[in-house]
């Protein structure tokens, strides 16, 4: 009896399976095995597709089951036909086919293949958009700078102890002592408070009423060595000033000269209006010279020198005049005068009498040559630079 009754069961089942494709679900509520509890799929819930066994309507109610499982339709325990489960599950089930719109009340979600947009991507924009926005960032940043009141950014010009330090007056806080003071002089006036802002291109800086040269002027002293001719550029090839000068970032030039044989100080910048004004006889800045001569000298030599002696170009008269050094008959004489003829010195002391054997220019107004040796460039220092400007009332 009892095998009777489990062929009847299996007989059904394969009657159900050919007539319309549905097959039983297990009822809910029952007891799980351990390959659910994995996640596996139930044996009997696994199905496959066979061509042709049981119809085009068996095929499609099949697949409409599955997508109703996977979806969460309504379980039951009883069988179900399969033109009404079709249906069911194309109308209410939640693992309808999804399209653009909603299928039904219930239909939410779709089967894993179904056609759906990532969640990710963002919608596109038309191009008329974008070329809107484009336009509206174009002439955001395209608007012409709003100048702001001084109170609210950067005043114009630097502050005074700033421009001093970086003419070489010392540190920021030497210069600020410096204004402490009441030392430091802007267009004439003195100040006497810290934060002055100035224009160094524009202003006139003292300190202790000497000019600082705030620009970008260079002033260099030079110890020229006898046989340098007093040029920048010799056309013969000859040793010439410039050769002490080379590799610099400006163009600098010789303020007066000195013959070739004459050793001595001589000045180089770029500062054209000082260069002419230490040049200029309206000046008349005095330069001292050393003279090697021979003796026996008269006592009145000097007398001769300060009233003028009868030159080709007319008088020359001499500022002032001493004996340094004697001998025997080799005499050493200092000589200074204001004038910068060609040869100046020399052709008084031979006119005289005496010829000159060797020539020193030792001083330029109030630049000494000091203990520089022959052939030796220095670079002078903001102080010589201010006693040369007030010499020539700059």
């Amino acid at each position: 009896m009892r095998s009777s009754g489990r062929n009847n069961r299996d007989s059904s089942r394969g009657d159900h399976r050919g007539a319309g494709g549905s097959t039983p679900r297990p009822k809910a509520g029952g007891k799980r095995d351990d390959k659910q509890r994995a996640g596996r799929p139930r044996p009997e819930e696994r199905r496959y597709d066979v061509g042709g066994s049981g119809g085009s309507g068996g095929s499609s109610d099949r697949k409409d089951e599955r997508g109703g499982a996977k979806g969460g339709g309504p379980k039951s325990g009883a069988p179900k036909s399969g033109g009404s489960r079709g249906a069911a599950a194309r109308g209410g089930a939640k693992g309808g086919p999804r399209t653009g719109a909603k299928s039904g009340p219930g239909a939410k979600g779709g089967p894993k293949g179904g056609p759906q947009r990532g969640r990710g991507q963002a919608p596109a924009r038309p191009r008329e958009y974008d070329a809107q926005v484009e336009e509206r960032n174009r002439a955001r940043h395209n608007k012409p700078q709003v100048k702001t009141p001084k109170t609210f950014g950067d005043q114009e010009g630097e502050r005074l102890q700033k421009v001093l330090a970086r003419a070489g007056m010392g540190s920021r806080r030497a210069c600020e002592e410096l204004i402490d003071q009441a030392r430091v002089e802007v267009n004439g006036q003195v100040v006497l408070e810290q934060g002055v802002r100035v224009d160094p291109e524009k202003d006139e800086f003292k300190v202790d009423g000497l000019t600082v040269a705030t620009q970008s002027y260079l002033f260099f002293a030079l110890n020229k060595p006898a046989g340098v001719v007093s040029t920048m550029e010799d056309p013969d090839g000859r040793q010439c000033l410039g050769d002490y000068v080379t590799n610099r970032e400006t163009r600098l030039f010789h303020v007066g000269r000195l013959d070739t044989e004459t050793e001595g100080i001589i000045l180089l910048t770029n500062h054209g209006e000082l260069a002419h004004r230490l040049t200029h006889p309206r000046y008349g800045v005095k330069k001292t010279y050393l003279a090697a001569i021979q003796g026996p000298l008269p006592r009145d030599l000097g007398k001769q020198l300060k009233d003028g002696i009868q030159l080709e170009d007319g008088y020359a008269r001499a500022d002032h005049f001493r004996v340094v050094e004697n001998t025997g008959k080799n005499y050493l004489v200092e000589v200074t005068l204001h004038e910068g003829r060609k040869h100046i010195v020399r052709r008084m002391l031979s006119e005289a009498g005496f010829p000159v054997e060797r020539l020193v220019r030792t001083s330029f107004g109030p630049i000494p040559l000091g203990d520089q040796k022959s052939g030796w460039l220095r670079r002078m220092t903001n102080t010589e630079v201010g006693m040369l400007m007030r010499e020539v009332e700059l």
